[in-house]
């Protein structure tokens, strides 16, 4: 086939295709794949209720993938997710035991802890030039022992709070599950930050060349700060809607989310370099890997295996993104 007739071919194809990123449609390709994969294991796979329940626990990764996003566009990494999950989750059941004040400050109480782990990450990040990997994982070793000095050891006493359930497992729209709800408006709300903000451009100037980003007049060092604190805060989201979704929290309840975010947000097409990326990408990835892990359920694959998924996917597009020519 001739360059003209390709061409021509191209030039017929809807206007979005053609602009479209090419992660992002390999993403949805490997999406439609899976689903029919998924058909021949189960006859149910494709029918109307198991698809919404697969988007209703996609909702909570893609909560805690929006915040992951946000770090990966600066260039940066935030392993502090599975204890910025569980301290989410627990200091929120835990502000419930003290009385009415207590549960209506609950889910407030609980981002709120999650964005302070947030906040810890951004300064040793910006302002003392600490590597993200360093300082998320001492934050994540000292929100966990934090969290064991609270509980003693033994498994969290506390429950959910009706309004943490109800937002976890309710239907203010019949039909569609609230957190499928919540996802689509931090979702949106992400859009617009990125694509239609002063602060988008900047995370994405600092992620192709953050010196340069600083010389323009950029105060990159605040920008980053922020960054952290929404990836804290959105982590421990995430948390407070499993706790609800489980009715109480769990110490290891975040370990099972920092493999995963990290994974649907490459998948995506958001350079692991940071500076490039859509977050329709990070939604691609999220539905990507939910659907996989049901499949891998329904395979009965063990922990084990998902894990080695995970980190092959990981590793494979850190040495896709890692033959592009440096941009810092």
């Amino acid at each position: 086939m001739s360059e003209a007739t390709i061409g021509g071919i191209a030039g017929r194809m809807p206007k979005f295709i053609r602009r479209a990123d090419p992660a992002v449609l390999t993403a949805f390709a490997c999406i439609v794949l899976l689903l029919f994969v998924g058909s021949l294991y189960s006859r149910s796979f494709l029918s109307p209720e198991y698809l919404l329940q697969q988007l209703k626990v996609a909702s909570f990764l893609g909560v805690i993938a929006t915040g992951m996003m946000l770090v990966i566009l600066l260039g940066q990494i935030d392993l502090s997710v599975p204890w910025s999950v569980a301290a989410g989750a627990m200091m929120a059941c835990a502000a419930a035991a003290y009385g009415p004040v207590g549960v209506a400050l609950a889910i407030p109480f609980g981002i709120c802890c999650g964005v302070a782990i947030g906040v810890v990450n951004g300064i040793g990040v910006a302002y003392l030039r600490i590597p993200s990997m360093i300082i998320t994982l001492a934050t994540n070793a000292v929100a966990q022992g934090l969290m064991v000095v609270y509980t003693g050891g033994f498994s969290p006493q506390d429950s959910a709070t009706r309004a943490m359930r109800y937002l976890a497992t309710g239907f203010a729209i019949p039909g569609v599950p609230n957190a499928v709800v919540i996802w689509a408006l931090i979702g949106a709300a992400m859009i617009f930050v990125l694509t239609r903000t002063g602060f988008g451009r900047t995370v994405y100037g600092i992620g192709n060349r953050e010196r340069a980003a600083y010389l323009s007049g950029i105060d990159t060092r605040r920008v980053v700060l922020m960054a952290f604190a929404v990836s804290g805060g959105l982590s421990a989201f995430g948390g407070v809607l499993l706790a609800g979704y489980a009715s109480k929290a769990a110490q290891s309840m975040g370990d099972a989310y920092l493999l995963p975010s990290i994974a649907a947000v490459v998948l995506g097409g958001t350079s692991i370099l940071g500076g490039r990326g859509s977050y329709l990408g990070t939604v691609a990835g999220v539905i990507l890997i939910t659907l996989l892990q049901s499949i891998l359920s329904v395979m009965q694959m063990p922990e084990a295996g998902r894990q080695i998924i995970y980190g092959v996917v990981i590793v494979a597009m850190l040495l896709l993104y890692g033959r592009a020519p440096a941009s810092r």
